[in-house]
């Protein structure tokens, strides 16, 4: 802080009057502390402030304008000390004006003035004081426009003193309106002065009649001077005298000053330390406050005090000035160091990385330090993302069994549903059912799945601060408008190669992204050099289709996240592909897991049957592919961009052949059950069918069905899938945009006809072997031979025993 000063005081002045333009020295006090410390100076009224000359405190040279008061004080204003006031006062004088054809006695000295146009001082000859009306009469200056003037006296000029001087442009310039008998005596005035002039050089020396009397009395003594040194050859010449005084006179004055002049000089020596001390403390005191400042973290501060020493000192030349700016240069450089290694730590915030980078800017600091930190956020995500997954692997090999039990459940999500649906079949009929699994288990995610969210969030937390460093350092905010204009000719330069250089990050984070994860859930896609790196993954089992779907949604938010952030599509393309493969991938997944579900249904058959013939065991078939449909719903839909999941063709046939794998599991189910021996039927959980009338009538307890029932049974239920459930299924099927319904379909509908009629012919077989038994002794005891028969033509009526076959099937109907 700078200390108060007493204001300006004015105690002198010489000469204290004078013609305008006289060149004066003002003396006092308190005058100010520098060029830049004076701020105004006012004499007679008139600013002099562009002529002032600061000599010191107590000194100030400046030249007197042209003022209206003919008398007046001399104010001094500074910045330290204020405005001032004076003890004494000038008088201005009128001049004599001397024309350019005027003799004078006197010498005229050149006038400085402040040409404010070139900013310097000019000297302005005495032949340029030229009459301002050599008429002498009144000028009226006219409005005629300069350029009709120009064009009516081309080449001419209304400047009198010009060779090229026109009068006429000159009478209409300034005196258009003046009358004819004013000109007529303008006619007579410059008659009078053309005979002044010519009476020659007799005016002239009547004029300075006593000038040249006493330049030339001066000039005579000094010549008497001259010779009478010549001749006085005892005690020397005059000038030998004076001499030999003023040398005994300095030598004596040197005796008796020497002590008390040179404690002066000392004491003016270590005040002019002081003052300089004083005057240039802050470059001083410099390395010490920005040392502090950098601890208190005012980094703002410091980088203000740089840059208003590197404007005063930077090109100094004073060694002790040199010296203490280098130090400074030393803390800034460690300053740069220390906000270059803050900004490539991480993690980081994306505020706290713009005001580094901002920093440095101002600090000039050598390189690119926004595209250092931008590289550094690059490779910080990709430790991340790996780090994530080699954590998550560990976690599986340090917990055995883990992925093992957990996956297991996940494959059995479906029988769970599945059981579920029975459950309510069941109870319709009047059955009981008990889960003997809990459903805790549901919500344990899996390994890979918690892996994939992990993952998918580190990267939407950490990619869109990385897109915008990147668009604020293309845009140029980050930088400050100093350090932005001295860098923009350089970052043009290199904008192009910059943005396929951060286009290839993106572009390595996307793919880090996606072979991560097909890493962990579609090990097969990652090339053999990729496995080590990308996958890791210790598993038997196959995630189930729910999960899948999870995970599908998972990604598919990650994409629009990314897609908001304005990341151009091509970039995001490998994402798109990964999400193809996945929704292929569980598609292929559920109708696995659906098929293993089928194989399963016979062990349910409960073997209860309704009004209609039939059993619970079709309607559990169409609610397993219906739900596994359904389950796929969200999987099959194409989001903006996605492309269709049955677009390649042998996508399209291994669809297909999986459904038609699930259909002939299911028909050959139905063989397992007609061919069940009767000791294996388990009827213990049978219950009665709540629409019977006779609700208690029915239960019987050493009920068991035979071979005949089970057969008769599974033929009915043939028959239902053949009229409604495969064609429930393919409508299903088609509502799901499934390719190839019609072989699915053709080759299922086959399979069953070829099924209901082998156990037609084994029931018929079943049937007659009864009556052959009992007829083929009688048709043998006579040497009866089938080939002596005719063969038959015709069919006669229904004999009375087919008649009580249909019955019994009936009962044996009505009795399961």
């Amino acid at each position: 802080m700078s200390r108060s000063r007493q204001p300006p005081l004015v105690t002198g002045i010489s000469p204290n009057e004078g013609i305008p333009w006289t060149k004066v020295t003002i003396r006092g006090e308190n005058l100010g502390t520098g060029p830049t410390d004076l701020i105004g100076l006012t004499i007679c009224g008139h600013n002099c402030l562009l002529t002032a000359e600061w000599m010191s405190a107590s000194k100030i040279v400046c030249r007197v304008g042209q003022a209206k008061n003919d008398k007046g004080d001399i104010i001094v204003t500074t910045k330290s000390g204020g405005k001032g006031t004076s003890t004494v006062s000038f008088k201005l004088l009128k001049p004599e004006k001397i024309g350019i054809l005027d003799q004078s006695a006197v010498w005229v000295d050149e006038i400085n003035y402040y040409d404010m146009r070139t900013d310097r001082n000019k000297g302005i000859s005495p032949l340029s004081l030229r009459p301002a009306n050599p008429l002498g009469i009144e000028i009226e200056k006219c409005k005629f426009p300069q350029k009709d003037l120009e064009m009516l006296f081309p080449g001419m000029s209304a400047d009198f003193t010009s060779e090229n001087f026109s009068a006429a442009w000159y009478l209409i310039e300034n005196h258009s309106t003046t009358s004819f008998e004013q000109l007529k005596m303008a006619v007579t005035h410059l008659k009078r002065q053309a005979n002044k002039k010519s009476e020659g050089s007799l005016a002239y020396v009547k004029g300075g009649l006593s000038t040249f009397f006493e330049a030339q009395d001066a000039l005579s003594a000094i010549h008497q001077k001259l010779e009478a040194d010549g001749t006085e050859k005892v005690e020397g010449s005059m000038t030998q005298k004076l001499e030999n005084v003023l040398n005994r006179a300095s030598n004596t004055a040197d005796t008796l000053f020497q002590e008390v002049l040179g404690r002066k000089d000392k004491a003016d020596s270590t005040r002019n330390a002081l003052n300089v001390l004083q005057r240039f403390k802050f470059l001083f005191n410099l390395p010490l406050n920005i040392e502090r400042n950098i601890q208190k973290g005012d980094y703002d501060v410091v980088i203000n005090d740089y840059e208003k020493a590197k404007s005063l000192f930077g090109k100094t030349e004073v060694r002790v000035f040199k010296k203490y700016y280098a130090e400074v240069e030393t803390r800034i450089e460690a300053l740069r160091e220390l906000l270059l290694d803050k900004l490539l730590e991480t993690p980081s915030t994306l505020h706290d990385q713009k005001r580094y980078i901002r920093y440095l800017s101002d600090l000039h600091s050598p390189g690119d330090p926004a595209w250092q930190c931008i590289g550094a956020q690059h490779r910080w995500i990709l430790q991340l993302m790996h780090s994530c997954k080699e954590g998550y692997v560990q976690d599986l090999k340090d917990i055995p069994g883990l992925h093992n039990t957990m996956l297991d459940l996940d494959n059995d999500v479906r029988p769970l549903v599945l059981g579920h649906l029975s459950q309510t079949a069941s109870l319709k009929r009047g059955s009981s059912f008990q889960s003997g699994r809990d459903d805790t288990w549901r919500y344990k995610t899996p390994h890979r799945v918690a892996f994939v969210e992990k993952l998918t969030k580190l990267v939407l937390s950490q990619l869109p601060n990385f897109w915008k460093l990147w668009i604020s350092y293309v845009n140029g905010s980050l930088f400050s408008e100093t350090a932005e204009k001295s860098s923009q000719i350089e970052r043009s330069k290199n904008v192009r190669q910059r943005q396929n250089d951060f286009k290839k990050m993106i572009q390595e984070v996307m793919h880090c992204l996606v072979k991560l994860i097909r890493g962990a859930l579609l090990p097969l896609s990652i090339p053999e050099g990729g496995v080590r790196q990308y996958g890791g993954w210790e598993v038997k089992s196959e995630l189930s289709g729910q999960w899948l779907t999870h995970v599908i949604q998972t990604i598919r938010l990650t994409y629009e996240s990314l897609t908001a952030l304005e990341i151009p599509s091509d970039m995001l393309q490998t994402i798109q592909d990964l999400i193809l493969d996945l929704r292929v991938h569980c598609v292929v997944v559920t109708l696995q897991h659906t098929a293993e579900e089928i194989k399963r249904l016979a062990e349910k058959e409960d073997w209860i049957v309704d009004n209609e013939g039939l059993t619970s065991l079709p309607c559990q078939f169409e609610q397993c592919i219906i739900h596994s449909l359904q389950s796929l719903k969200g999987v099959l839909d194409c989001k903006p961009g996605e492309a269709s999941v049955f677009q390649q063709p042998k996508t399209q046939e291994e669809v297909c052949q999986l459904s038609i794998s699930i259909m002939q599991i299911f028909i050959y189910c139905l063989e397992q059950l007609s061919s069940k021996p009767d000791a294996d039927v388990d009827t213990t959980h049978l219950s009665v069918d709540v629409s019977s009338p006779d609700l208690f009538g029915s239960i019987h307890e050493d009920f068991n069905l035979t071979s005949e029932q089970q057969l008769l049974i599974v033929l009915s239920n043939c028959c239902y899938l053949e009229r409604h459930t495969f064609l429930n299924i393919a409508e299903h099927f088609e509502k799901h945009n499934f390719q190839g319904i019609e072989k699915i379909t053709q080759v299922s509908m086959a399979s069953l006809k070829e099924l209901d009629q082998r156990l037609f012919e084994n029931y018929i077989e079943m049937k007659a072997d009864p009556i052959v038994g009992s007829l083929e002794p009688g048709i043998y005891a006579g040497y009866f031979d089938w080939k002596d028969c005719l063969p038959p033509t015709a069919v006669s009526e229904p004999c009375e025993y087919q008649d009580q076959s249909h019955a019994l099937s009936s009962l044996i109907l009505a009795t399961t």
